[in-house]
């Protein structure tokens, strides 16, 4: 049996725009865009490419190049996750799918029933364009397919083929078509690959025919393994087969409205009967969900969203996440609903899906013999309150990395899974000493400082005091009222100078930089002095307390 391999070039970074395509991060599929792993390019599109970037390249190397380039994190488990659409729609033209790696898979090369025998297109073109328009329904548009007697042929047939195009091997030709194919394509194989071709070139030899001519014992002495199953290939000896996948079971449930439904409370009291099916299904399969996906469809647009739960999902819990999308997600799409008030929504609701996006064993979620303990009735009771306040209400802090107190911190929803954090390894020269503040605030007062003979304290352009701190006390505008009495400062260190975004914008701080203070109280502070000329005064403010 013939095999078809359908190669989605550069997946990594389809998957990625795939991802952002309903955030604010959303980007045109034909921007330039790189995949970083430790701050090297792993995967770059087309038109990263046209500006010279390259795989291998530091990530300085290709803002360089191309400085409006998207940087994107390298992600295996999402490259996999928006792979399952791509076999599920290959699958709806013909089983027996399988899945090499995210971006590549091969299924049975179809016979004669795609063949138009009068347009003088065989099965195989034939039902390469009808994949192909599958996949542009996936939203997967740069797609290309390669049929040959044997996988390997099919694989490398696919990568010389133009976009949407294929490439069809004549049987028993694919050894002849190996042969004329230069040694830098062992590269696609991965550093195995690329040892190879390179010792190869060293040599002299440019084709993989080249390669073929040589006798049996002397690549298997000196290329090894990986060598002598290349060579093996080029020779036509050694033929993979296929390893069909066992479709995924359809865990989706859905509920269509006829007539639609114009009422968010309608809407959340009639889902339930589809959530509990829901979880019954998975339950079924002893499963739980810890990752479901939520589409609203309406008469004039569609609101959909990947929800976590921090635990696992229950009935009650998917119809509140339908409650909040349907509050919240309506002001991107131009709808409103007035919050626990019922009334009628802009455009009527037609459907409601939901998808489950990460399902766990049944078993890692039980609870305990003698019953949940403390962590659980933790999450329960957040949970209930989280009901009643709102999705948005109830967060957690996160730390990240930064420089500053308040850049350390990030709130999330508490349920959701901190994405795109600023790693806290990093090295960030100019962060204040430990340890750190314990209170942050989020509008940090007016302060004042001054030195023994009263005299305001600064910082000179080169860092330097203008004099020892010698007391400080909020400002009359911090307080609202009046100043608050002076503090003396029992011992001060600094200053700590802040060089950061100074080529953002024009009236940000030129200069600034941070104190640590602690009062004849015993209470310590962080304070921060900026102004924005060499010859300013400068102002002070209380960035965060050590309790």
């Amino acid at each position: 049996m013939r095999t078809m391999v359908v190669w989605c070039p550069d997946w990594s970074v389809t998957a990625a725009l795939l991802e952002r395509a309903d955030t604010a991060e959303a980007v045109g599929v034909d921007a330039p865009a790189v995949v970083l792993a430790n701050n090297r390019v792993v995967v770059c599109n087309a038109a990263a490419r046209a500006e010279g970037v390259r795989r291998g390249q530091r990530r300085r190397d290709a803002q360089a190049r191309c400085p409006e380039v998207v940087l994107l994190a390298a992600n295996p488990d999402r490259d996999a996750r928006w792979f399952e659409p791509v076999l599920s729609a290959v699958e709806e033209v013909r089983p027996g799918v399988a899945p090499l790696r995210p971006g590549l898979l091969a299924v049975p090369a179809p016979g004669r029933y795609f063949a138009r025998p009068g347009a003088g297109i065989d099965g195989e073109e034939a039902a390469a364009a009808v994949l192909a328009e599958h996949l542009v329904r996936a939203g997967v548009w740069d797609s290309r397919f390669g049929a040959a007697d044997d996988l390997y042929t099919a694989e490398r047939a696919a990568r010389s083929a133009p976009e949407q195009g294929c490439v069809t091997i004549a049987p028993s030709s694919s050894s002849a078509f190996l042969r004329g194919l230069p040694v830098t394509v062992l590269a696609d194989d991965g550093p195995e690959g690329a040892e190879l071709a390179g010792v190869l070139r060293r040599l002299g030899l440019r084709l993989l025919g080249d390669f073929a001519r040589l006798r049996a014992g002397e690549v298997s002495n000196r290329f090894g393994g990986y060598g002598t199953e290349v060579w093996r290939r080029v020779q036509g000896e050694e033929v993979a087969r296929l390893a069909s996948r066992t479709p995924p079971p359809e865990l989706t449930c859905e509920i269509a409205f006829e007539p639609p439904l114009d009422s968010a409370e309608a809407v959340t009291f009639s889902v339930r009967t589809t959530a509990e099916r829901f979880i019954a299904g998975l339950a079924d399969r002893q499963l739980v969900a810890t990752g479901v996906r939520v589409e609203a469809e309406f008469e004039e647009g569609v609101s959909a969203r990947t929800w976590l739960h921090p635990r696992c999902f229950t009935s009650r819990d998917l119809v509140d996440r339908v409650h909040w999308q349907l509050q919240a997600g309506m002001a991107t799409s131009g709808l409103r609903s007035r919050k626990n008030t019922g009334e009628n929504i802009t455009s009527p609701v037609t459907l409601v899906r939901f998808l489950p996006d990460t399902v766990e064993p049944a078993g890692d979620h039980a609870d305990g013999l003698w019953g949940g303990g403390a962590d659980d009735q933790v999450v329960r009771g957040v949970a209930r309150v989280q009901a009643m306040v709102g999705y948005d209400a109830v967060q957690v802090p996160v730390l990240q990395g930064g420089r500053g107190a308040a850049d350390r911190q990030a709130l999330v929803p508490w349920g959701e899974r901190p994405v795109g954090l600023r790693p806290v390894e990093r090295p960030w020269p100019g962060r204040i000493p430990g340890p750190a503040p314990s209170r942050v605030f989020a509008h940090p007062p007016l302060a004042e400082v001054v030195d023994e003979a009263a005299v305001p304290v600064g910082v000179t352009v080169r860092g330097l005091v203008t004099g020892e701190p010698w007391r400080f006390r909020l400002s009359a505008a911090a307080a609202a009222t009046r100043a608050l009495p002076w503090m003396p400062i029992a011992s001060w260190a600094g200053p700590w100078p802040v060089d950061e975004g100074w080529w953002l914008l024009a009236g940000s701080p030129a200069r600034a930089a941070r104190f640590q203070v602690v009062g004849v109280d015993g209470r310590a502070w962080l304070l921060r002095w900026s102004a924005r000329g060499p010859d300013a005064r400068g102002t002070w403010e209380v960035e965060a307390a050590y309790d």
